[in-house]
């Protein structure tokens, strides 16, 4: 079987050979993105993905890590960093994670630096992370909502979306009030989305909370409440 000091290489070649590129324009337009595209859709990635896993055995954490690390920082097409985040998620294959990969996700979200890379990984990893690791992941979350850079501050606001009942009430008022100025376009949409996956769980929290604070932006308010009635 394959090991793991090719994986960036397989990568590449397997989405050199999956390309499309009447794909690759219009998905680079779309995502607005400096980084050219192969033309690799989701499924195909995926299917990328399964090929490489299967032809591998589970790798050691160190190896894993310095294989994701290549495979993002040496990116030449997006999809490049799409597969190095979807490994990082991989139920099989992927290490058992801790506290220690914080630095790792946050380097690719402040390199990352749009929101394709930023919702998966404070949603699907950070939130995670956070509701396993209290203690040390949510006064950094705290810290990362008064950041200067705008991806760690949405990640501070959106990490807890798939928290359900789960949530730390007291740590989503803190970043949402800590963000609540912030005249930035990701920022007061992902407040409102924060909210509105809350409202889900306690819609008359989420009402109460619009309600006190009148702050917010009329985008965020919008879409806190939009389907409360």
């Amino acid at each position: 079987m394959a090991g793991m000091s090719d994986l960036a290489d397989a990568v590449r070649a397997g989405l050199a050979a999956r390309a499309d590129p009447e794909q690759a324009g219009p998905m680079q337009r779309y995502m607005k993105s400096a980084m050219p595209f192969r033309g690799v859709p989701k499924p195909g990635r995926e299917d990328l993905v399964r090929e490489l896993v299967a032809a591998r055995p589970v790798p050691p954490a160190d190896e894993f890590t310095a294989a994701v690390t290549d495979l993002w920082d040496a990116a030449e097409f997006r999809e490049e960093r799409y597969v190095a985040l979807t490994l990082t998620g991989h139920r099989r294959w992927a290490p058992s994670q801790d506290a220690s990969w914080v630095p790792l996700y946050r380097h690719w979200i402040v390199t990352g630096a749009w929101w394709d890379f930023t919702d998966e990984i404070a949603s699907r990893r950070i939130g995670p992370l956070l509701r396993a690791h209290p203690a040390p992941l949510t006064p950094l979350l705290r810290t990362w909502a008064t950041d200067p850079d705008r991806w760690l501050r949405r990640t501070a606001v959106i990490a807890q979306l798939h928290a359900g009942e789960a949530v730390d009430l007291a740590l989503l008022v803190d970043v949402v009030e800590a963000t609540l100025d912030d005249p930035d376009f990701f920022l007061r949409k992902g407040i409102g989305w924060a909210l509105r996956q809350h409202a889900r769980i306690d819609p008359d929290w989420v009402r109460r909370f619009v309600d006190d604070h009148p702050g917010l932006s009329p985008l965020s308010r919008r879409e806190a409440l939009r389907h409360l009635a």
